[in-house]
């Protein structure tokens, strides 16, 4: 049974605008039309853009410009849009609109044609294909009024260039998705704990989110309102999805666990869904009248799409919602991440990363083994969680830290691998991984950043999108990857305070 909250970005949509101007008359118009229709054409037709390309009118003077960004700022389910200049459109037509523009915008610096036509190159020819002019006064009045935007630069009909759009449309839907989220807190952050603290203003300020607070037992009264035929159901559930262990399967001595493992999700579930959440916190040190800390009910709500930290981490919840949105349609998964433990060994040192319960089974695409054991934290009962290993491939790991004067995200390419032995005694959801550029130059880089101990991993999206996403959000982004050096990455720590500083203004 599927209880994703994970959207089809299909349902989204990107709006194409086409900027010219009207002293090149309607017979040349009337081309700009057709062949900026193609290219849109030509992009929807590509399957790695996973949303919806709309083509929008030529837009010719201010007013229309205007507009169309204040029409496209009203749609709740147009979450970006694509400019190309086709002619030249003077800049200064585009100024009230870029000042009005609230969605995120790409920037297509392309031509109708692949191959220049040498034999039949005319004036007419030159004045109707000018991107190469046009497209550059674009620029500058973007650059000018300081627009955030990312820009593509090729044919559509381009892999690369359909890629590349396609990965700024995942983060524009990751914007659109903290924009739309609503953030359950279910107790406080661990205390005396300092990277998991934040400002929540600013969060709404920066990624739209609402970060608000609920007493842990408001949950406890939905877990316990959860019927004898609800949790029979859900057990079955379970039943037919995992490995059961055979105390925890129909007439085991732990049978009952189980089922009080299904009601706390009946109950979460119910508690998100009526208060229309995407993500939630919880604390092993604020676990009211709850018998068990939940485990497989985060972790299959995760899986779900659902946003979740530990301990009270609410801007991890928020980059986990974000990251499952993102890679809505893409094999791979997101979850809660911690840099556990490490493998030492010199030339193949590892790192391992789990956490008390709390990994998503997205991350695996085997059969997890549903188990309990106790657990040595939290004071309650033996708590009930999927157990598995991370599929081996690529991933990334990335952190939200508040740094006083503003966020900062940091990302580290990694390669997830599977364990160098067996784990018979780790019975819980965790990963293994190689991180770029090397484990000594990466774990410097993420203590120098002053990145948080808790991560989004994904093995679903690549460093691209959470670029883009950094982008759009005007938010600090510090990346360790196959070219970083530890004197560079701590220069440019040091570069960022200044700039994000001076940035803000007085």
């Amino acid at each position: 049974m599927s209880h994703s909250i994970i959207p089809d970005l299909k349902s989204y949509e990107v709006w194409f605008f086409t900027g010219s101007q009207g002293l090149y008359g309607e017979e040349t118009l009337a081309q700009v039309a057709q062949q900026s229709q193609q290219i849109v054409e030509t992009l929807a037709a590509a399957s790695d853009i996973p949303v919806t390309l709309v083509w929008k009118p030529v837009l010719t003077d201010s007013e229309a410009i205007r507009r169309a960004v204040l029409d496209a700022n009203s749609r709740d389910n147009v979450i970006g849009l694509i400019a190309w200049m086709h002619t030249f459109s003077p800049a200064k037509m585009w100024i009230s609109g870029l000042n009005a523009l609230q969605k995120p915008l790409l920037h297509l610096h392309t031509q109708a044609n692949v191959e220049l036509p040498w034999d039949e190159i005319d004036f007419d020819f030159m004045n109707l294909n000018q991107a190469a002019h046009g497209d550059r006064e674009f620029g500058y009045i973007q650059t000018r009024l300081g627009v955030a935007r990312k820009t593509v630069v090729g044919h559509a009909s381009n892999p690369a260039v359909t890629a590349s759009i396609g990965t700024w449309a995942r983060a524009a839907a990751g914007w659109h998705a903290t924009h739309n989220l609503k953030l359950a807190r279910f107790g406080d952050n661990m205390r005396f704990v300092a990277v998991t603290e934040g400002d929540k203003t600013e969060a709404e300020l920066r990624f739209g989110v609402q970060v608000n607070t609920w007493g842990v037992n408001e949950l406890v009264e939905a877990v316990d309102g959860a019927t004898d035929a609800q949790i029979d159901a859900l057990v079955a559930e379970y039943d037919e999805l995992y490995d059961v262990v055979p105390e925890l399967r129909a007439g085991g001595e732990r049978r009952e666990s189980l089922r009080y493992g299904a009601a706390i999700e009946i109950g979460l579930r119910s508690f998100l869904e009526a208060g229309n959440f995407g993500a939630f916190t919880t604390s092993f040190e604020d676990l009211g009248g709850l018998r068990q800390l939940p485990g497989l009910a985060v972790q299959r709500l995760m899986a779900d799409g659902y946003g979740f930290g530990a301990e009270g981490d609410w801007k991890t919840s928020v980059l986990v919602h974000a990251a499952n949105v993102m890679g809505s349609g893409l094999p791979g998964g997101a979850s809660l991440m911690e840099d556990y433990t490490y493998d030492l060994t010199p030339g193949n040192e590892l790192i391992l990363g789990a956490h008390m319960l709390e990994v998503s089974p997205s991350l695996t695409t085997s059969k997890p083994t549903l188990e309990i054991h106790p657990l040595g934290i939290g004071g309650r009962e033996d708590p009930v969680r999927l157990v598995f290993t991370a599929d081996s491939g690529p991933g990334i790991v990335v952190a939200m830290s508040d740094m006083r004067d503003r966020f900062r995200l940091v990302a580290n390419v990694v390669e997830v691998v599977q364990p160098s032995a067996p784990l018979p005694k780790l019975p819980v959801g965790r990963a293994v991984w190689k991180p770029e550029p090397s484990f000594a130059v990466s774990a410097a880089s993420w203590l120098t950043a002053g990145a948080a101990h808790h991560t989004v991993m994904s093995t679903a999206l690549d460093l691209e999108t959470f670029a883009d996403f950094a982008d759009i959000a005007r938010t600090e982004l510090l990346i360790i990857d196959s070219s970083t050096t530890t004197r560079a990455f701590a220069n440019e720590v040091r570069y960022n305070a200044a700039y994000y500083r001076l940035a803000q203004g007085l």
